[in-house]
């Protein structure tokens, strides 16, 4: 029997639902049972792949091509269940679902309506879950009271009372406000939220109460009495010292002893939470420390770098060290060589991420050849592969006007726009063809795609196979046939599609550590298996900062 889980939250946004719902799975996992995450969201984009970073932090991908919300990311790195595209669903997608079904006659002349049309779409969203695994956790995004969530939370309560207490629980994450000239935490946010979430028909039966300091026992009775909600399920949610600790600090509060309790269960078995305590005693006492630049085109966000930032952090635990991370904005970097030496002359690695566009490439050329140059570990992903590319061609061989076509129509593009790839789905395949007139939103080489690595480099090395497959997204390729002059200016191209015609990855041989990827692997990497680039790329880090 699958029993669901929906998580809302009030008073401000950003309160750490997504965070909450995945500690809250990763412990009912750590008892042994199976959990499947997933999130409404309430905005009007199809899905968050045409959406500034600035304003929606990363976009997060899927195995099965999906472009998700970041906190899908959260759930597979607390869980390890892979994501897919029918986890993550919003308002744009379903009109659309409900706007083509209506074209197609479906609704047999009915005047389509939110209710029942667009609520019922939202409830067979989550109705395909059912026997999925033993907990469903179903985060809502956006505050209750805003006008966008308001068919989500009409969905729920219908959804809710289909299903009755012995199937169906409500938690809302709520905020308790220090206000300094009165010397105290306000609960009167929280019991305005708490009403206005049942003034929609759904009354939480646990409140997660988020806190920068302890929360005193009056306030949490206080509470219980005005929120009419058992003393025991006013759950205190205070901040931690890292999100991975997050999952102990709420059991220690009984998060998770009081949602089985809920649903009475009684004889639920302990978790088993070593493995988290082991995460939390590398990150408590590191036996050193080493600084990464990441030279990106979205530092104002740390949210934009999410994954990148957490797999960093993964290859810290590995290598028992911490990591800090410096964000260098690329597009401040002038013509001359010696701004860029004193952003990074205090670095152990430089990192190039992803990047759309043409702000900041010349900056990010500039850190490549200053990490070529001065033999600091390198690693470039996605965008960060091909401003590699192009910082050898002008450097080191005769291409001085190399380029790419996303940036202009000048000089010679070893970059270009990929118009056609080979997909393979199961024991299938076909083609994927686009233009560049076509939409931009799922549109890019999205998802998980394979290489071959060529035997006895680096990356194979690191991987400890020949085989590997990696999660894609971009629109831009590296051009195959440069592979003999930038082979000769020492950038190989040592992984490729197995059709050979992509450049997957690029290494240097005669540098540390210079590594350039064509995927994303920060979005497979999770604390208690670290991605390997990341473990091999803060290795080489730390081996950089004994030679200081």
């Amino acid at each position: 029997m699958t029993r669901f889980i929906f998580i809302t939250g009030g008073v401000v946004s950003s309160l750490g639902k997504g965070l909450g719902s995945a500690a809250l799975g990763a412990l009912l996992q750590a008892r042994g049972y199976k959990v499947r995450l997933c999130k409404l969201d309430p905005y009007l984009n199809v899905d968050p792949g045409t959406m500034s970073p600035f304003q929606h932090g990363e976009v997060y991908v899927t195995d099965d091509g999906a472009e998700t919300d970041l906190d899908l990311g959260h759930y597979e790195r607390f869980t390890g269940n892979p994501a897919s595209q029918s986890d993550n669903v919003t308002t744009g997608r379903i009109y659309t679902n409900v706007l083509q079904r209506e074209r197609k006659g479906d609704y047999l002349g009915a005047t389509v309506q939110v209710i029942p049309h667009i609520t019922d779409e939202i409830k067979e969203f989550m109705r395909e879950k059912d026997g999925s695994a033993d907990f469903v956790l179903c985060e809502i995004g956006g505050t209750v009271g805003d006008i966008e969530s308001l068919p989500f939370l009409e969905s729920i309560r219908q959804f809710g009372n289909e299903l009755g207490r012995d199937r169906a629980l409500f938690i809302h994450v709520t905020l308790l406000p220090y206000i300094p000239a009165a010397g105290e935490l306000k609960t009167k946010p929280t019991q305005h939220s708490v009403k206005e979430l049942m003034a929609v028909g759904i009354r939480p039966r646990i409140l997660l109460c988020r806190a920068d300091r302890d929360i005193e026992e009056d306030e949490l009775k206080k509470i219980a009495l005005f929120c009419n909600i058992d003393e025991e399920k006013v759950i205190p949610a205070l901040d931690a010292a890292s999100i991975y600790e997050v999952p102990l600090k709420y059991h220690e509060v009984g998060l998770d002893t009081q949602v089985l309790d809920a649903f009475g269960i009684e004889d639920a078995p302990a978790p088993e939470l070593e493995e988290w305590e082991r995460i939390n005693r590398r990150l408590k006492a590191p036996e050193s420390e080493v600084t990464i630049a990441v030279v990106g085109k979205y530092t104002n966000l740390a949210d934009s770098y999410k994954s990148l930032n957490e797999a960093l952090t993964h290859g810290g635990i590995a290598n028992k060290v911490k990591v800090n991370i410096k964000f260098v904005e690329a597009s401040t970097f002038d013509e001359a060589q010696e701004d860029i030496a004193s952003e990074l002359a205090d670095v152990n690695g430089i990192l190039v991420p992803g990047a759309f566009g043409n702000r900041g490439a010349e900056g990010m050329i500039k850190a490549i050849q200053y990490a070529r140059e001065k033999n600091i570990p390198y690693f470039g992903i996605c965008f960060g592969l091909q401003m590699a590319v192009l910082e050898a061609a002008r450097n080191l061989t005769d291409i001085k006007d190399a380029s790419s076509s996303e940036f202009d129509e000048e000089g010679e593009h070893l970059i270009g726009l990929m118009t056609e790839w080979v997909k393979e789905e199961g024991e299938k395949t076909h083609h994927e063809r686009r233009s560049a007139d076509t939409d931009l939103g799922g549109t890019m080489r999205l998802g998980a795609y394979p290489a071959i690595l060529e035997k006895g480099s680096k990356v194979a090395k690191v991987y400890d196979t020949t085989h590997i497959e990696e999660r894609h997204r971009h629109r831009y390729e590296v051009n195959i046939n440069y592979q003999e002059k930038l082979e000769k200016a020492g950038l190989f191209m040592s992984g490729k599609s197995p059709d050979g015609k992509l450049p997957e990855i690029c290494e240097r041989r005669d540098h540390p550590w210079f590594i350039g990827v064509q995927y994303h692997p920060e979005l497979k990497s999770k604390p208690f298996d670290p991605h390997p680039l990341f473990v091999s790329f803060i290795k080489a880090a730390v081996e950089q900062e004994r030679l200081v």
